[in-house]
């Protein structure tokens, strides 16, 4: 257990709320196979979506950040992600601290891996 306290999960998701994906999808009733009646596209919400990023820890989690607009950057998860939240938890473990998250390019920015 005191291996994993020192340990901060953390990942990012978009969702939505369009059909941007370039999938289709099949309603039908069992036994009538793709029948062009039954492809349909459905786009129920008019567009949108929204990028939200959390951390977990042994013993907790970070709050929910949803990040406004545009692209998640270098620069933006330097500013929002790492200055208020990796930061208070690596202040709360220790310099021990070690931060899990995977390769996306914001991640691997130069300025995010220098701070």
């Amino acid at each position: 257990m005191d291996q994993w306290v020192i340990v901060l999960f953390t990942d990012e998701s978009r969702f939505s709320l369009n059909i941007d994906s370039r999938r289709k999808f099949i309603w039908r009733e069992s036994g009538t196979c793709y029948l062009p009646s039954s492809v349909r596209e459905i786009d129920h919400y008019g567009g949108g979506g929204l990028m939200v990023w959390t951390g977990i820890m042994l013993d907790g989690r970070t709050p929910l950040h949803v990040f406004e607009r545009g692209t998640v950057t270098g620069e933006r998860y330097r500013d929002e992600i790492l200055g208020p939240y990796v930061r208070l938890f690596r202040g709360a473990v220790g310099s021990e601290f070690i931060l899990m998250d995977d390769n996306a390019r914001p991640h691997r920015a130069i300025l995010a891996t220098n701070f």
